[in-house]
C-alpha cells in the first residue's frame, strides 16, 4: 500500500476529485495548508501598494491506495492539477506498512477498500 500526498492549488481540488472519480478512487482527505517553495512567497499589489506574502495557501490531498493503483492515480492528479504555472504543486508517495479499519478490525488492503 502507498499513501499519495498531493499539494495543489485550492482552485484545483474539485478537478482532482473529479479525476479520481473517473479512475475509480473517489475517497480522499483534503486539508488547507500554507507554505512556500523555492520562490519564498509572492508579491501582490493591492491599491497601488506592493505586499510580500510569505506563505501561500495550498490544499493537501491524501489517499491510501493499493500499489497497483499508484501510477493511474498519480497521473490523474498530475493532469487535473496542471496549469503550467509556478506553484502547481508536488506529489509525494510514501510506503504504508499496514492499515486498520476501526469499525471492523479489517487489516491491510481490506481496510482501505
Amino acid at each position: 500500500m502507498k499513501r499519495i500526498e498531493a499539494i495543489v492549488r485550492p482552485s484545483k481540488v474539485n478537478d482532482v476529485y473529479a479525476a479520481l472519480e473517473q479512475v475509480g478512487h473517489p475517497g480522499m482527505m483534503v486539508s488547507e495548508i500554507e507554505g512556500h517553495g523555492k520562490t519564498k512567497g509572492i508579491e501582490q499589489q493591492v491599491r497601488g501598494k506592493t505586499y510580500k506574502v510569505d506563505f501561500i495557501t495550498k490544499a493537501r490531498i491524501e489517499l491510501v491506495v493499493e500499489d497497483a493503483e499508484v501510477n493511474d492515480i498519480v497521473s490523474a492528479i498530475q493532469k487535473a492539477a496542471f496549469t503550467g504555472q509556478i506553484g502547481d504543486g508536488k506529489i509525494f508517495i510514501h510506503a504504508i506498512e499496514d492499515a486498520i479499519r476501526v469499525r471492523t478490525a479489517e487489516r491491510g488492503v481490506a481496510a482501505i477498500r
